[in-house]
């Protein structure tokens, strides 16, 4: 007997139509999930045997994954899973928490990011990290571009800090809108500009890679569109991890698909 979905399909119209899904992601460039590791020569940052605690609880085990050059990987599970707190470990953002213990290797370019003798200020420039919510500095929005590049030694003058910033706003797809009130503070704009804005000034200070913990989360579908659109284009200077509850935003974004349950890649 031929059952009914809540769209009015049969079953079997159903499968058809998922076949036909999974079969048009295939024909392009997209690997999901695609393989975990990869050549020497592809691989930004690679992860082997990496496992996390927070004090007794283990919420990492032992996972190992490469990040592509010039790729969009994305991490997918359900809540609880580990795939920000294993994001949060690309740039040490977990050194933060007290109870947080890192063990295993994770490498960016050859080099081990967990070295004790690497700062990690600069690695931290190296690899940026875009939160969930939405977070401008209470300064203008040059001022929100600028201060990455002035504390890091980046610009000498004015005039290098202007083009820093009008750059960074042009990749970040939001020069138009902001060029003309720049003195503006970055808290004024909407809830998809400050998260440009934010991407903005993670470019701005020149990184080799750029994490995303569900940037879109918190936005409308139109800003939404706009950031997605925004990261297939910074794909071509960056790589790029993000996590994301939407399988749909992984194969409209990525090239690779990591997906996480109970601490593991699967």
């Amino acid at each position: 007997m031929m059952t009914e979905t809540m769209d009015g399909y049969t079953m079997g119209e159903a499968a058809k139509s998922i076949e036909a899904e999974v079969h048009e992601l295939e024909s392009e460039d997209t690997e999901t999930v695609g393989k975990p590791l990869l050549s020497k020569d592809k691989s930004r940052m690679a992860c082997r045997n990496v496992n996390v605690y927070y004090g007794d609880k283990m919420a990492i085990d032992n996972c190992s994954l490469d990040i592509g050059k010039n790729e969009v990987l994305s991490m997918i599970g359900p809540s609880g899973c580990g795939k920000s707190t294993f994001l949060r470990c690309l740039n040490r953002m977990n050194d933060t928490i007290d109870i947080c213990r890192v063990e295993g290797d994770i490498q960016l370019d050859g080099q081990n990011i967990y070295d004790p003798k690497l700062d990690v200020v600069p690695l931290r420039a190296r690899v940026g990290m875009v939160f969930q919510k939405p977070n401008p500095f209470p300064k203008s929005i040059y001022d929100n571009i600028a201060y990455g590049p002035r504390i890091h030694g980046l610009v000498n003058n004015k005039t290098e800090t202007d083009e820093i910033v009008e750059i960074s706003l042009k990749r970040a797809g939001l020069w138009e809108e902001v060029k003309d009130r720049l003195d503006a503070p970055g808290t004024g704009l909407s809830g998809g500009q400050q998260q440009r804005l934010c991407i903005a000034r993670a470019i701005a200070v020149g990184p080799e890679v750029i994490l995303m913990d569900e940037p879109c989360s918190a936005l409308d579908p139109i800003a939404t569109a706009k950031i997605e659109e925004l990261i297939d284009e910074l794909r071509a200077e960056y790589t790029i991890a993000i996590v994301t509850h939407s399988m749909q935003q992984a194969a409209r974004v990525s090239q690779r698909t990591a997906y996480f349950h109970l601490g593991k890649v699967g």
